[in-house]
């Protein structure tokens, strides 16, 4: 774990200088915007047929559910900034986190990390403060991702399909690292390693259960978008269907995040959603409408989101 988070250290250490050109800058957004426009265009002819089986009405409420999701994955790292030192507006918050979000479009899953820690010092943040916040919440996100598995499971035990147990045997050890005993010290030597200077602070357990409720709210809203595509094809409208659903997504989401070469978890994520939705759907056609449906909304989400960080930062610094 140390060694992981001096790595991202050292890689934001020697983009810092280049990330503070306004140039760099502006070519590396519109990198990531376009690829991020990319992925929804390069399948928009499947994506026409695919929406053409779904009803408007609930694909409006699977795009609610993923603005909620997308909402409460910020709050995540915005409580676990202000548990360490820096409380952000949600203006200012909104444009770090969801500006950021888009280098999960580049393959690894450091870009994120990076992004963050660069935009974090324009207002202000530590650069090591952010990155911690960033990796903390990633590592949160997976936690809370197993712990929505586990609930689930008694209530739908389908949301746990053959050949993915493996993972919800990530919960022991991810708990023990999240631990604020246990991470300080990880993150306070991989810091002292890259710029021999500690983490001044660190995460508290009230900080941590805090950012773990608004985590599990974000997968309970990306459960509750793939219920809402599945249920116009057949699925059923009931809460147990809503509950394999919402405890299917979450395993598949920390799958695609333990595969971190793919850009965003595609292709892993996707297999383990798959193989969650084929229990409530009948036909592979209506499984692949879903996953399709669920990843562009996810994707343009992203893209609204980063968009209108920029946005609401910009007016929060003219007002001032």
């Amino acid at each position: 774990m140390s060694g992981a988070v001096a790595r991202v250290g050292a890689l934001a250490g020697r983009a810092s200088e280049l990330s503070r050109a306004r140039w760099f800058r502006v070519c590396f957004g519109l990198l990531l915007v376009g690829l991020a426009v990319w992925a929804v265009l390069s399948q928009r002819h499947q994506v026409a047929d695919a929406l053409s089986q779904l009803s408007p009405g609930w694909v409006v409420v699977a795009a609610l559910a993923t603005v909620v999701n997308v909402a409460l994955a910020g709050m995540v790292w915005r409580t676990l900034l202000a548990d360490l030192g820096s409380r952000l507006s949600l203006q200012v918050a909104a444009r770090i986190f969801f500006v950021g979000q888009l280098g999960k479009y580049l393959p690894g899953s450091v870009w994120p990390v990076v992004m963050q820690t660069e935009l974090g010092r324009d207002h202000q943040v530590p650069r090591r403060r952010t990155a911690t916040a960033t990796v903390v919440s990633m590592l949160l996100s997976v936690l809370s991702a197993l712990l929505v598995v586990l609930i689930a499971l008694p209530f739908a035990p389908e949301a746990l399909p053959s050949g993915f147990g493996w993972a919800v045997l990530l919960i022991v050890p991810l708990a023990v690292v999240l631990h604020p005993a246990v991470m300080g010290r990880l993150v306070d030597r991989a810091l002292k390693i890259v710029s021999k200077e500690g983490l001044p602070e660190r995460t508290s357990g009230r900080g941590t259960l805090a950012a773990t409720l608004w985590a599990v709210g974000s997968w309970v809203g990306a459960g509750l978008q793939v219920w809402a595509l599945s249920v116009p094809l057949g699925a059923d409208a009931n809460v147990s269907t809503a509950l394999l659903l919402i405890g299917g997504y979450a395993l598949a989401w920390a799958v695609g995040f333990v595969v971190i070469i793919a850009p965003a978890g595609a292709g892993a994520r996707e297999v383990a959603l798959a193989a969650v939705l084929s229990t409530v759907l009948d036909s592979h056609g209506e499984v692949v409408v879903v996953v399709l449906i669920s990843r562009v909304l996810f994707t343009a989400v992203d893209l609204l989101a980063a968009g209108a960080g920029i946005l609401t930062a910009r007016r929060h610094r003219i007002s001032a």
